[in-house]
Parts: structure tokens; C-alpha cells; sequence
């Protein structure tokens, strides 16, 4: 069982962040320029008709999508410069995880839904700057821990460190003699 803190659900800034601006893929990119201006958001997510997440449109894409192909924000669909099926989290996901996967896969913005694939919020990677190192050492001593100890019932472990005691106690007396 995952420790209190560690999925996406359980860190603080899941509830204190605003929900994220949701639009249509038809809908034009002037619309959620406004929008992000206004709320100082720096992306914002496409969802389908049923509200399933399909892209996200970030500053960037804007600039380099849209300003230096010299297009218009009025006549442009969201849908020709969003980031299409962009990686997406659930809510019980493991912070750990998508950590190393947003390093890994060089992403910025993560969406994260519910069970119901319906978008609850955007992590970014500050977000996870107040992950702690205690937190990550903790964490990953709890994996090295469970995956070391699968194999293992508590008296073969007894057993392996009393052998190990006496191998040792044996090589200590060895080179004592």
C-alpha cells in the first residue's frame, strides 16, 4: 500500500489547484489565448465531447505553432497546434513514477484525471519541487524494501543474517589465527 503523500491525489497542491480550462479541438486558438491570458494559466487542455482528455496547447506551442508559422489566432483551430495525446495520469498514480517518467520523457505538464478519465488537474514538474529529499529517500527505501523482502518470510531472513554472522565470525577468527 502506497504511504500517505505518494499518489497524486494525496499531495497538497491537488486540492489547492484551480481546475484546469478545458476546450473543444474546433474551438480557435484566440478563444484560449484569452482565457490564459485572463487566468495567467500556461496551457490549456483539449478534451473530446465526452471531456477525454486528447491534447494540450501550452505557451510554446503558441509561439512556435502558431506566431512563427505566421498564422492567425482567430481563424486557427486549437486541433492544428495542440500537443496530441499527451501522456495522462490518474489521480492514484504514484508521485515517484511520474517523476522519472516526466524527466525521463522531457514533459512539462501533466494532466491528471479520475477514474472516470475526466480531468481533475495539471501537475507540473514545480509542483513536485516540494517533494522532499527525505520523501524520495523514504520512498525509495520502501521499494528496495518490499522488492528485496518478496521472496523472503521473516525466519529465512533470521536464518541468512545468523549464517552471515557466522561466515563473518569465521573469517575474523581465520585471519586472527
Amino acid at each position: 500500500m502506497a504511504r500517505a503523500g505518494t499518489r497524486l491525489i494525496d499531495r497538497p497542491e491537488f486540492k489547492t489547484k484551480p481546475k484546469p480550462i478545458t476546450f473543444l479541438a474546433g474551438d480557435k486558438v484566440s478563444s484560449a489565448v484569452a482565457v490564459m491570458s485572463e487566468k495567467n494559466y500556461g496551457s490549456v487542455i483539449i478534451v473530446d465531447k465526452q471531456e477525454k482528455v486528447i491534447g494540450v496547447v501550452t505557451e510554446r506551442d503558441i509561439v512556435k505553432k502558431l506566431v512563427n508559422a505566421g498564422l492567425s489566432s482567430k481563424n486557427t483551430k486549437l486541433e492544428k497546434i495542440m500537443t496530441k495525446n499527451p501522456r495522462v495520469a490518474n489521480e492514484n498514480d504514484n508521485v515517484i513514477d511520474w517523476l522519472r517518467i516526466m524527466s525521463n520523457d522531457r514533459f512539462r505538464r501533466l494532466p491528471v484525471v479520475d477514474e472516470k478519465n475526466k480531468i481533475k488537474v495539471i501537475f507540473t514538474q514545480g509542483d513536485f519541487v516540494s517533494y522532499t529529499w527525505p520523501d524520495l529517500i523514504y520512498q525509495a527505501s520502501q521499494m528496495a524494501k518490499s522488492s528485496f523482502m518478496r521472496g523472503f518470510s521473516i525466519n529465512s531472513l533470521l536464518i541468512f543474517m545468523l549464517v552471515y554472522a557466522v561466515a563473518i565470525f569465521a573469517t575474523v577468527r581465520a585471519f586472527i589465527n
